[in-house]
């Protein structure tokens, strides 16, 4: 999508304007597309890497270098001025983040701070019976049809 948004105004980010103005556009209009709602989930490091090649994409596009020409990219932040910093971006926003959700006195910051504990609940009356009489020590045959009390009782079996 950024990309797209990228192609869309690649006159304006490889035209002759200034350079620093070129990049200020960028960091404002495409990385602001691409980095909607990275403050609240969890980055992977596959994520990590697709964000930092995107970066690297933006600028080599901004100074038209192409893909066939393999330049570095250490050669390419120099051309541009710039360091790797879209993930730096990120975790400043992160940081925002949380600090405005630890300012709320709401559910999400008792999640937060681990004030509630998870987990799954069984529903179901026949559900509760069958954990109860599992806890309770009987032998568990029956239980084993079913790939989740095979689970459970694989559990049981090796204390995990």
């Amino acid at each position: 999508m950024a990309k797209a948004a990228f192609n869309k105004k690649r006159t304006l980010f490889t035209s002759t304007v200034d350079l620093e103005l070129r990049k200020k556009l960028v960091k404002c209009y495409i990385w602001s597309i691409a980095l909607y709602g990275a403050e609240t989930c969890t980055l992977r490091a596959v994520d990590q890497k697709h964000l930092e090649s995107f970066e690297m994409w933006c600028w080599m596009r901004m100074v038209k270098i192409s893909c066939t020409d393999h330049v570095r990219n250490e050669e390419v932040l120099l051309r541009v001025k710039e360091q790797r910093n879209i993930l730096y971006e990120i975790r400043k926003a992160k940081a925002n983040w949380i600090g405005h959700i630890l300012r709320r006195n709401c559910l999400l910051q008792r999640v937060i701070e681990g004030a509630i504990q998870g987990g799954i609940e069984v529903t179901g009356r026949q559900g509760k019976e069958r954990i109860l009489s599992f806890e309770g020590g009987s032998s568990g045959s029956h239980y084993v049809e079913s790939s989740l009390w095979k689970r459970l009782w694989t559990c049981r079996k090796t204390d995990c």
